[in-house]
């Protein structure tokens, strides 16, 4: 803001001066966190190399704009990935994994004028700007014809809870996908954005407790939409960057955190605040021996520091979550060894770590056996949350740590 004072003949006028209106950028509405597919998460045959294959799948936008941008990935890739065509559309009552999309709502998708594209092994490419509008927290439909198919490494994301769509030939425009096969997972897309003033967003980190694992397929009630739900900012995307299975220290399924997180973090447009909530199967995975279960709480510990430290230097604040409970699960054992573990990193986390904290723990944890889950939070594995359970994290997470001032993003 910039001041002028005139000076008149009787006394000075101050007059402000705000300068020029804020531009619009582009901003990550809705993101997932590429992964390798393994065996049993590739598409059934014949589309398992998505050779001559349509795909139609279906995402949910924290953020609405005057534009969209789609992001597609071949980070795992063992060649290239050519996309033949591609389209982003509405789907048929605006639902969650629908096959059919709104007729005249579909737009072709170019990359620097080009209907099609090749992304090499390891990159990502961001399509051209779509005149869309989509509105906050509406689903969208993104139609991509693969031609020629994948050598290897396809890159997805598993843990959609989002119903895809599979059919044989070039049908990417198409309002109706007849005989399609479905399946429940994302292939080849990893974000979306959209052109928009004075907005960010808060980019979570995690495994299957935030990917969504226990919530409803097609519902959109993993906790991180609850969040955005429950929020209802208009200048504020909650971005879901969970792996599951990921573990903060080593690789697992899929990268480390530490590892993946220039990619899935500090490289994200928009992002503001980082919500780290991750740590449970690094602690599940180690040998349940006290010299060893001492040893990853000090690591996971560390590692928390160094992600403080790695956000903040990209304009991040960073905040954690308390790791929820196990008691009754593999991870568990019988000696408690674990338990007390999860107890020295949750010290840590609410003693100063990060800015500030979500106790998630308390959040859902058994009053009469806090080393458990609460009955009416458990999926059944007494370590994933249920539909009621992940709306109880959501309720958990404090406003001001996900309040982001306008103007704040990078």
């Amino acid at each position: 803001m910039r001041r002028r004072t005139l000076l008149g003949a009787a006394s000075p006028l101050l007059i402000i001066d705000s300068g020029p209106p804020p531009r619009p950028r582009w901003i990550h509405a809705w993101t997932a966190a590429p992964q390798l597919t393994e065996r049993h998460n590739l598409p059934p045959e014949p589309f398992t190399a998505l050779s001559g294959t349509t795909l139609r799948q279906t995402v949910r936008v924290g953020l609405g704009g005057r534009g969209v941008r789609v992001r597609f990935a071949n980070v795992f890739g063992a060649g290239d990935l050519s996309i033949a065509a591609a389209a982003v559309a509405v789907p048929d009552g605006g639902r969650a994994g629908a096959v059919r999309i709104e007729p005249g709502s579909s737009r072709p998708l170019t990359f620097g004028g080009e209907r099609g594209v090749t992304v090499p092994a390891g990159a990502q490419v961001v399509s051209d700007p779509v005149d869309m509008a989509p509105a906050a927290r509406a689903n969208l439909t993104i139609t991509t014809y693969l031609r020629e198919g994948l050598d290897g490494g396809l890159t997805s994301h598993p843990g959609s809870r989002t119903t895809s769509w599979l059919i044989e030939g070039d049908r990417h425009a198409d309002v109706e996908l007849p005989a399609a096969v479905p399946i429940d997972h994302w292939y080849l897309i990893s974000g979306v954005e959209v052109l928009t003033t004075g907005a960010s967003a808060l980019v979570i980190l995690g495994d299957s407790l935030t990917d969504g694992r226990g919530s409803t397929t097609n519902g959109n009630n993993r906790w991180p939409d609850l969040l955005q739900d429950r929020l209802r900012d208009p200048g504020l995307a909650i971005l879901n960057q969970a792996a599951a299975g990921n573990r903060v220290l080593r690789d697992g399924l899929g990268p480390n955190a530490l590892a993946r997180l220039d990619r899935d973090v500090l490289a994200i447009g928009g992002a503001a605040r980082l919500l780290v909530f991750a740590g449970v199967n690094d602690l599940g995975t180690t040998v349940a021996s006290e010299a060893a279960q001492r040893r990853v709480a000090a690591e996971l510990i560390a590692g928390y520091r160094q992600i403080v430290v790695r956000a903040r230097a990209c304009g991040l604040r960073t905040f954690g979550a308390t790791l929820t409970p196990f008691g009754g699960n593999i991870y568990d054992d019988l000696a408690g060894v674990r338990e007390t573990a999860r107890q020295s990193v949750n010290s840590a986390i609410r003693g100063g770590l990060f800015e500030g904290y979500a106790d998630f723990d308390e959040a859902v944890r058994d009053p009469v056996a806090p080393w458990r889950l609460h009955p009416g939070f458990d999926a059944g594995d007494h370590l994933h949350l249920n539909p009621v359970g992940h709306a109880a994290l959501a309720a958990a997470v404090p406003t001001r740590l996900a309040s982001v001032p306008a103007g704040s993003a990078r």
